[in-house]
């Protein structure tokens, strides 16, 4: 019989914890399999830790790691992986219930088809807040514009993953994760299957646009080469600033020749605040990288409950 984890990464999800078990273990009944539901309480502010130990004492199929704070959905993701090594398949799979577990059966008869992963996408953005549709499909298109390995627009981290593809994850030691890109690059032989968009039942997403600007541009530097653009664009406004003023200068138009001399300043001055900034954010994850520090840190291990 094969195991299989499905790794839950929550963060404040205290009502969506009952209801997706609930919804979850309907569609365990393969019997083919051994399944675990592996939530990883990612420093949760509410009652999502309380809420998980009530579903241990119920169901020994479930089993829990709380970190010691909140490291972020891709930390939380790869303590699961870390422990899930000896799982002959897991399966990522978010607490709101926006990912529909009725898929899962059908992600393990791909899997038993030879598939090493078995990856998710929503079919369309419609349902979706438009403003976050339009950066997405902005982000998309930026990053398979500049990477090797491209990235399906609408990609979900919902997916079944081999242990091989998992045992490869965890040998590459990057300090940032970008799951998706990872995934992307590792190759393995892959299946993606669609559906529509879910809303949220209970409470509000905690991806701000801020959290989802910092993630997407990890996944950038991580993964691709667009951060060359910004010299690029500063080369080709230099070149363009320099030629009008040497025509102003021939034509002798003094006034607009010096307008020009001063927003040549100005846009000069922006680039290199842009080129220092993209300069000290490398260097600091450099140092980051350098300093290896744990992923993440554990409070609590359902394991350590265990009789």
């Amino acid at each position: 019989m094969k195991k299989l984890t499905i790794i839950v990464p929550a963060y404040n999800e205290e009502k969506n914890v009952q209801p997706f078990y609930t919804e979850t273990i309907k569609y365990l009944d393969n019997p083919n399999y051994d399944y675990e539901i592996l939530y990883v309480n990612d420093g949760s502010k509410d009652q999502t830790i309380q809420e998980i130990k009530k579903l241990k004492e119920l169901d020994k199929r479930v089993s829990f790691i709380s970190l010691s704070r909140n490291f972020g959905k891709e930390s939380a993701m790869h303590a699961g992986l870390e422990h899930s090594k000896d799982s002959d398949a897991v399966i990522f799979i978010d607490c709101d219930l926006q990912q529909p577990p009725f898929l899962i059966p059908e992600m393990i008869k791909s899997y038993e088809e030879g598939y090493k992963i078995v990856y998710t996408k929503g079919r369309s953005r419609k349902g979706e807040p438009k403003l976050r549709t339009f950066f997405a499909n902005l982000y998309y298109k930026f990053y398979n514009s500049y990477t090797e390995q491209p990235l399906d627009n609408g990609a979900k981290d919902f997916q079944l993953l081999d242990k091989q593809v998992v045992e490869a994850y965890l040998s590459i030691k990057d300090n940032y994760r970008f799951m998706k890109g990872i995934f992307s690059w590792v190759g393995y032989k892959r299946k993606c299957l669609e559906y529509d968009f879910i809303p949220r039942k209970y409470g509000k997403s905690t991806w701000s646009f801020k959290s989802l600007f910092k993630y997407g541009f990890n996944g950038m530097n991580q993964f691709s080469n667009v951060m060359m653009i910004l010299p690029v664009i500063s080369l080709f406004l230099g070149l363009i600033l320099l030629a009008a003023n040497i025509v102003l200068l021939i034509t002798n138009i003094f006034v607009l020749s010096e307008f020009l001399i001063v927003l040549s300043i100005n846009l000069l001055w922006i680039m290199v605040s842009f080129l220092f900034y993209g300069l000290f954010y490398l260097t600091y994850g450099l140092r980051r990288q350098i300093l290896n520090r744990p992923i993440y840190l554990i409070d609590e291990d359902s394991k350590d409950y265990n009789d």
